[in-house]
C-alpha cells in the first residue's frame, strides 16, 4: 500500500520534474527527478537490471526529510526514472529514510535495508535523532515496509556503541543463505567503527563483531561502509567525517577511503594492510558497489561535497548528481578505478594526434566540447625533464576555464575550477601525487556538461569535480610551460541522441 506521504512525493516529482529540460541536466550522470539528492543507496542487481536508489528531497534543492529516489539501467549509462520508492511515513522512520542498500531474494522480491530516523526532544530542549535499521520488500517499483521495523536498534549494539550514530547498512548474502550487514557506528572515544551483523532470514539480526575502527586516526564517524572481495583481497570502503589533512593523500573534512587487507569469515576478522584515498577531487562521497552480472565490481558515488552544498547555481531545479559508475580492480596494492566499459558504446567522432611536439599553448582541431572522453599522454622530449608543467584547459571561453595541471618537479596533478564562473568562495583546488611511467603521465578526462572525472595512468588515481561554467564554454587547449613535451591525444565526442552537437 502506498502511503499518503509517498504518493505526495510521487505526484510532486511527476508534475515538476517534467519542467526540467534534458539539456539542463548532465547527459549520462544520475540526477534526481527534481530537487535534492545525496548518497547512492541500494545499488544492486534485480531481475536482469541494475537498480540505484538515492537520498532524496524532492521538494527543494536543500537537504530535508529523506526519501528514497529510484532509477534503473541495463548498461550503467542510460538510466530510466522510476517513482520515488520510500518516504518517511512510519513510526520507525518518521524523520527520515536514510542511506542503505538492496538485495534480490530467492523468492523474487527485492529487499531494501535502510536507516530509519526518529527525533525526540530532551528535557533541556535539545533534539536527538535516534538511528535504527529497517527493511522493506517489493517488486522493483513498489515496496512494503516490514511491520516489525526496526530490525536493529541501539539495544543490539555492543557496549558503548552510539545510538545516535548508527547508520548506512550494506547487506549481502552468502551462498549458504546467511545474510550479513555492515553499518557505521561511533565508539566511546567518539570515532567511527564498522559493525558486522548477521541474520538467517533478513529480518532477525544479531551483532557479530567490529570489523575495523578509526581510533581517531582516519576521521571520526565512518559513514556508508561497503565490504567485498576483490582480486584475492578484501576491501572496505568508508566515508569518514572530520578527516584531518595528511600530506596530499587525505584532505580535510568529508572524505572517502579504501582499506585493503585480509578477511577470515570464520573468525569474523578483518586485518587491515593498506589504506588510500578513493578519489582525490573536490566532489566525491559515500561510494557504494555491486557485483555486475558479468562479475565486475562496479562503484558509484555522490559527486558533491558537503562543504559546498549551500553554494548552488542560481535558477537550477535540481541539485546533486552521481559519478560515472567505475570498474574496480587492484594493481600493485592500489585500488584501480576506470569508467565502465559501456561508455565506449556512446563514443562518436574520433580525433587523434600522435607524437605532437608542444611548446606554449595550442588548440587542436576537433578537440573541444562538454560531452567528451579525452585521453592525453604527456612525456618529455628526451630522458631528462624537458618542461616545467603541462596544462589542459577545459570548458574555456576567454573568461572562464577549468584547469588540469601536471607539475614535473613534484609529480603532482592539480584540478582547479577557480575560474569556472561560480560566484561563491568554495573549495576550488585539489592537488594529489601521481607516478610517471618512464617520465610519461596518462590523463583521461570524461566530461558531462557540469562535471569532469579524471583517471590517471589507467585508473591509478581518480578525481571528480563539479563545474558551473555555462555550456557555451566549449574550448579545450593544451599548454607546456617552460620547455617542450610530446603529447598523444585521443578525443571522442559522446553521443546520447540529445543536443550532442555541443
Amino acid at each position: 500500500m502506498i502511503s499518503e506521504k509517498l504518493q505526495r512525493a510521487r505526484d510532486f516529482e511527476a508534475r515538476y520534474g517534467a519542467y526540467i529540460p534534458d539539456g539542463e541536466r548532465p547527459a549520462f550522470h544520475v540526477t534526481g527527478t527534481v530537487g535534492w539528492i545525496n548518497d547512492p543507496n541500494g545499488f544492486s542487481c534485480y531481475q536482469g537490471e541494475y537498480h540505484l536508489f538515492y537520498q532524496y528531497h524532492p521538494y527543494s534543492n536543500n537537504w530535508g526529510p529523506m526519501h528514497w529516489g529510484h532509477v534503473k539501467t541495463r548498461d550503467f549509462i542510460r538510466w530510466e526514472r522510476l517513482p520515488a520508492a520510500m518516504a518517511p511515513d512510519t513510526d520507525a522512520d518518521r524523520d527520515g529514510c536514510f542511506s542503505g542498500s538492496a538485495i534480490e531474494l530467492a523468492d523474487g522480491r527485492q529487499m531494501l535495508v535502510y536507516t530509519g530516523v526518529y527525533e525526540t526532544r530532551r528535557a533541556d530542549g535539545q533534539v536527538e535523532a535516534f538511528q535504527q535499521q529497517c527493511v522493506a520488500f517489493g517488486d522493483g517499483v513498489n515496496y512494503e515496509k516490514y511491520p516489525g521495523n526496526p530490525v536493529l536498534d541501539g539495544s543490539d549494539l555492543p557496549a558503548g556503541g552510539s545510538v545516535l550514530d548508527f547508520r548506512d547498512p550494506k547487506v549481502w548474502q552468502d551462498p549458504d543463505g546467511t545474510f550479513y550487514m555492515v553499518a557505521g557506528n561511533r565508539t566511546p572515544d567518539g570515532s567511527g567503527a564498522i559493525r558486522l551483523f548477521e541474520s538467517p532470514d533478513g529480518t532477525h539480526w544479531s551483532y557479530a563483531c567490529t570489523l575495523d575502527s578509526s581510533r581517531n586516526e582516519y576521521g571520526r564517524m565512518w559513514e556508508c561502509p561497503d565490504f567485498f572481495p576483490l582480486d584475492g583481497q578484501q576491501v572496505m570502503l568508508v566515508s569518514p567525517q572530520e578527516m584531518t589533512a595528511a600530506g596530499l593523500e587525505f584532505h580535510a573534512g568529508f572524505g572517502s577511503i579504501a582499506l585493503m587487507g585480509r578477511y577470515d569469515p570464520a573468525a569474523r576478522r578483518f586485518a587491515r594492510q593498506r589504506i588510500q584515498s578513493i578519489d582525490y577531487g573536490t566532489d566525491f562521497y559515500a561510494p557504494q558497489t555491486l557485483q555486475s552480472y558479468d562479475g565486475r565490481r562496479i562503484m558509484i558515488a555522490w559527486m558533491q561535497n558537503w562543504a559546498t552544498t549551500n553554494c548552488q547555481p542560481q535558477g537550477t531545479r535540481w541539485f546533486g548528481q552521481m559519478t560515472l559508475p567505475r570498474e574496480l580492480s587492484l594493481r600493485e596494492g592500489r585500488l584501480i578505478q576506470n569508467p565502465v566499459r559501456e561508455l565506449e558504446n556512446y563514443r562518436g567522432h574520433k580525433v587523434s594526434y600522435q607524437d605532437l611536439l608542444v611548446t606554449g599553448e595550442t588548440n587542436l582541431s576537433g578537440v573541444s566540447g562538454r560531452l567528451m572522453d579525452l585521453t592525453v599522454t604527456v612525456r618529455p622530449v628526451d630522458d631528462r625533464p624537458s618542461y616545467q608543467a603541462f596544462k589542459i584547459h577545459l570548458a574555456k571561453d576567454g573568461q572562464r576555464e577549468t584547469l588540469i595541471r601536471y607539475k614535473v618537479a613534484n609529480s603532482t596533478l592539480r584540478l582547479d575550477r577557480t575560474h569556472s564562473g561560480f560566484p561563491y568562495d568554495i573549495v576550488n583546488v585539489r592537488d594529489f601525487p601521481v607516478r610517471p611511467r618512464d617520465g610519461a603521465v596518462k590523463i583521461r578526462v570524461v566530461m558531462d556538461r557540469y562535471s569532469l572525472e579524471v583517471f590517471v595512468n589507467d585508473g591509478e588515481q581518480a578525481a571528480s569535480m563539479v563545474i558551473y561554467t555555462p555550456l557555451s564554454a566549449q574550448s579545450v587547449s593544451f599548454e607546456v610551460v617552460e620547455g617542450a613535451a610530446y603529447i598523444d591525444v585521443e578525443h571522442y565526442s559522446l553521443n546520447f541522441g540529445q543536443e550532442d552537437a555541443e
